[in-house]
């Protein structure tokens, strides 16, 4: 087991495609970071190059303090977990398993003893003697787990190892692989699109974008302090809501006002938000989260200057919750951070933003809201969230670069 260190890390293919640039992360021993973004944003070359896979245009890559961009991956001590199980279909789940161990010829019964201890800890120790077209996808993403844990690797890299199962599936096994890391203590980078399979995971989450690293941090503290307006849309689902507006004083304190929609601010966010004060009078992005809107109804006693009034457009029940969409008066926004994080919207949502910006509401279950009718939701202004209208950046406590 080691640290991984990356230092300026850069890629660049011979067409000038600029895959990566200038990363730099540390990923200490035992850790289990996840590099997360929208498709193209870097992350698997980035593994590939640590996994030796990839020639690396500039920048050092260091494994346990040592200097590893000329080593051939076999010599890397790490192990490899991708999407395509590529197990040998000849050869039972125990041969596969062994297969690695074999050809650095460990002795017959070394190989028998870490395969079954890996099978015991796996689950799968019935399912050695099968062959991979007899087991589920499940158990055939476990045989490849456990190729990688028998050769005891200082690291594991594991590229979309969850994307080939099914949703239920992915659920559990996402759980299986947090319990294995945790319980080995293995060095790992794990790499996904998911950005709700990142949060779940991840002891810190690296949000990339375009070859660039956004943000590196724990999962809360992504949530809770995106550092842009790209990582606050990416990170949380259904996504945050985001609309121009207007931070303006009356009577003494900050409200934001979009279209004829208005939110105080209470006091207590200016002062943990300091450069707040730089855009009074200005326009910034405001952001909500669609979790920190509730029915109205059922908050009791929440200030006038929290409430939104709107009709309900449309009314998804899921059973535990529901989510309520709407749109407010605000000016919608919709720049290339937006689109890089959710991609292009649909017609439907285009045509539904003609009277300002969508938004959804994450509503308690019992919430009476029905469709095409008047609704008043109550915000929870002390998670209310400013990005800066031209740098994208956050607004917290200086002013946005």
């Amino acid at each position: 087991m080691a640290e991984i260190q990356l230092e300026h890390l850069t890629k660049v293919y011979s067409d000038g495609t600029r895959a990566v640039s200038e990363l730099d992360l540390e990923i200490a021993d035992g850790e289990l970071v996840v590099f997360v973004g929208p498709s193209g944003c870097g992350k698997t070359t980035a593994l590939r190059m640590i996994a030796g896979l990839e020639p690396i245009t500039s920048g050092t890559v260091k494994i346990g303090g040592e200097v590893v961009n000329r080593l051939p991956p076999k010599d890397r001590d790490i192990a490899m977990i991708f999407q395509n199980y590529a197990l040998y279909p000849h050869m039972s789940a125990r041969d596969n398993m062994a297969f690695g161990l074999k050809l650095r010829k460990i002795p017959k019964q070394e190989r028998k003893k870490r395969v079954d201890a890996a099978g015991q800890v796996l689950g799968i120790f019935e399912s050695l003697a099968k062959k991979p077209r007899t087991l589920s996808g499940g158990q055939r993403q476990r045989v490849a787990m456990g190729r990688a844990i028998v050769r005891e690797p200082r690291a594991f890299l594991m590229d979309e190892p969850l994307s080939n199962l099914d949703a239920k599936l992915r659920v559990h096994m996402r759980a299986e692989i947090a319990r294995l890391q945790r319980d080995l203590h293995v060095t790992t980078i794990y790499v996904t699109h998911d950005q709700s399979e990142a949060m779940t995971l991840g002891h810190r989450v690296a949000v990339m974008r375009d070859g660039f690293l956004q943000q590196v941090d724990s999962p809360q503290r992504l949530y809770d302090r995106p550092t842009n307006l790209f990582v606050g849309e990416f990170i949380g689902s259904p996504a945050m809501n985001l609309t121009g507006a207007d931070l303006v004083r009356e009577n003494g304190a900050f409200v934001a006002r979009f279209g004829d929609q208005r939110i105080g601010i209470p006091d207590d966010v200016v002062a943990s938000r300091p450069a707040l004060r730089a855009f009074e009078g200005k326009r910034v992005i405001l952001g909500i989260r669609p979790e920190d809107i509730e029915d109205a109804s059922l908050v009791p006693g929440a200030p006038d200057d929290r409430r939104l009034r709107a009709v309900i457009d449309i009314r998804e029940d899921m059973g535990s919750e529901v989510f309520a969409h709407f749109a407010v008066g605000g000016p919608a926004v919709r720049g290339d951070d937006v689109k890089a994080a959710v991609g292009e919207e649909t017609v439907e949502v285009e045509q539904a933003r003609e009277s300002g910006s969508l938004f959804v509401a994450r509503l308690d279950r019992e919430t009476r809201t029905r469709e095409r009718e008047p609704a008043e939701l109550v915000v929870d202004a002390r998670r209310l969230h400013f990005f800066d209208i031209e740098t994208s950046h956050a607004i917290y406590d200086r002013a946005a670069d």
